[in-house]
C-alpha cells in the first residue's frame, strides 16, 4: 500500500524557516516522483515542488530560490526546506506520489496518492 505521512508544519514568523518531512512506504523513489502541494484557505491546491530520479528537482516560480526539495533514500523520506517564508506561503502542505516528474508532477492529474497534510502558518 502506497503511504505518505507528512510532518514538520507549524507557526513561523515571516522571514523564518521550516522543514517539512514526508515518510514514504509501500514504494521506492524509482517507482514515483514525490512532490509537495499546498492549499491556502479558500484557494485551490497548487503544486509547489517535485523530485524524481528521472527528472531531478522542479519548483514553481514563487518558491524558486527559497525552497529546497531533497530525499534521503536510506530513511525513505523526502524533505522540503522552506526559507524566507512569506504570509502567502501559509496553507496545508501535502506530500504526493506522482506518475511523472519535472513540471508534470505539479499537475494534480498526475498525482497517484496524497498524504494527509501538515499545516504551515506564516504570521507575525
Amino acid at each position: 500500500e502506497v503511504q505518505l505521512v507528512e510532518s514538520g508544519g507549524g507557526l513561523v514568523q515571516p522571514g523564518g524557516s521550516l522543514r517539512l518531512s514526508c515518510a514514504i512506504s509501500g514504494f521506492t523513489f524509482d517507482d514515483y516522483a514525490i512532490g509537495w502541494y499546498r492549499q491556502a484557505p479558500g484557494k485551490d491546491r497548487e503544486g509547489v515542488s517535485c523530485i524524481s530520479s528521472s527528472d531531478g528537482t522542479y519548483y514553481r516560480d514563487s518558491v524558486e530560490g527559497r525552497f529546497t526539495i531533497s530525499n534521503d533514500n536510506a530513511k525513505n523520506t523526502v524533505y522540503l526546506q522552506m526559507n524566507s517564508l512569506k504570509p502567502e506561503d501559509t496553507g496545508t502542505y501535502y506530500c504526493v506520489a506522482a506518475h511523472a516528474g519535472g513540471w508534470k508532477c505539479l499537475l494534480s492529474t498526475m498525482v497517484r496518492s496524497w498524504g494527509q497534510g501538515t499545516r504551515v502558518t506564516v504570521s507575525s
